[in-house]
């Protein structure tokens, strides 16, 4: 085979390298939520279905992940879906409305958790996993193809509540009134989230991220044993089947239990909330990749400032493993413009 047309090795991926613990300079850059609605040709897919059927349709699903990388030529593409796919394969209702959100059969007694069935999930999520296959060919060689899941804490606060919370009051409650049934649940997930990960990763899924969107209202002691226990146990699940397989963790809001989490957990790569300094938080955890963090809302109004904060953030981590990101999802109005002038700035030397 000629040279000059031999397939890239996973080496030559700037992101893959990154999250395996090289400093790569610039840092490679990818978004939480950059498939989303700022852009014009994803509110044009949405016109077409809805939110779960364009989630679980590979066509629409490999188009919706591909549209940010051929606008902008992220380093990373993560795949259209969403972290309550999991409860939905398992039997759970879950119906997305406009203006509302997600809105789920509660989860609040032993009868309900018994009618979750964990042996669904293969056959379920079979439409990610062909979404995943498909992205394997059709993504630029260069670019890192991400897997992910909710971690079982935050999908489990979605699965009582039925839906999204100011203060996820009933969840909280649960633990505190009826911590074995609370205790059974977050095992079911820890067990279904680490299988399903690994069937990501067996599609095609070369990086694979767990979001803990709700980590920063637990106290330490619920903390370790609902954040860092599952997520040490999902990752040690991972590794024994897919030991080269770079694992990201998102614990937002955990504060300065954040440096307990990496040490713990075994993940590869700590992704740093908005509120998180990266300076700190490079000196508290040496050994790891970090990713992040420029506030989405300076994304959203661009600009010299917002070329400034990136720069500031990525320069800071110069010459330690860092991955650019945002310290959460883009938002929904966010300039299409904008992202692009981000990606210029971070790649600027």
């Amino acid at each position: 085979m000629n040279s000059e047309n031999a397939p890239l090795s996973p080496s030559s991926k700037p992101l893959l390298r990154a999250l395996k613990g090289e400093a790569v300079w610039p840092p490679p850059i990818w978004l939480m939520r950059q498939a989303g609605r700022y852009l014009p040709e994803f509110r044009a897919m949405r016109d077409k279905a809805d939110f779960l059927t364009r989630c679980m349709t590979p066509d629409m699903a490999e188009e919706l992940t591909l549209q940010p990388i051929r606008r902008y030529g992220m380093d990373g593409a993560i795949l259209f879906s969403d972290i309550l796919i999991l409860p939905w394969a398992m039997g759970q209702s879950l119906e997305f409305i406009e203006g509302r959100g997600p809105v789920l059969g509660a989860i609040r007694s032993a009868a309900d958790l018994q009618r979750l069935d964990p042996k669904r999930v293969l056959e379920a999520t079979a439409p990610v996993r062909e979404t995943l296959s498909r992205l394997s060919k059709s993504l630029p060689e260069v670019t890192t193809l991400l897997g992910f899941a909710g971690s079982p804490f935050t999908v489990a606060c979605y699965m009582v509540e039925g839906g999204g919370s100011r203060d996820f009051a009933a969840t909280r409650q649960m633990m505190q009134t009826e911590p074995m049934l609370f205790d059974r649940l977050i095992e079911t997930l820890t067990v279904s989230t680490a299988e399903m990960l690994c069937g990501q990763i067996e599609a095609g899924a070369e990086a694979v991220m767990l979001f803990d969107s709700w980590a920063g209202i637990l106290p330490p002691t619920a903390f370790r044993r609902y954040v860092i226990e599952p997520t040490r146990q999902i990752v040690r699940h991972i590794r024994e089947k897919h030991p080269g397989t770079p694992i990201i963790g998102f614990p937002r809001l955990g504060g300065i239990m954040v440096r307990e989490y990496a040490e713990q957990t075994g993940v590869n790569t700590l992704a740093l909330d908005t509120v998180a300094d990266p300076a700190q938080i490079a000196e508290l955890v040496p050994e790891i990749t970090l990713q992040g963090n420029l506030d989405p809302m300076a994304l959203f109004s661009g600009g010299e400032a917002m070329i400034r904060e990136a720069k500031a953030i990525r320069d800071a981590l110069k010459g330690r493993p860092h991955v650019f990101n945002l310290g959460h999802g883009v938002m929904q109005h966010t300039p299409p413009e904008n992202v692009g002038a981000l990606v210029d700035a971070v790649r600027a030397v």
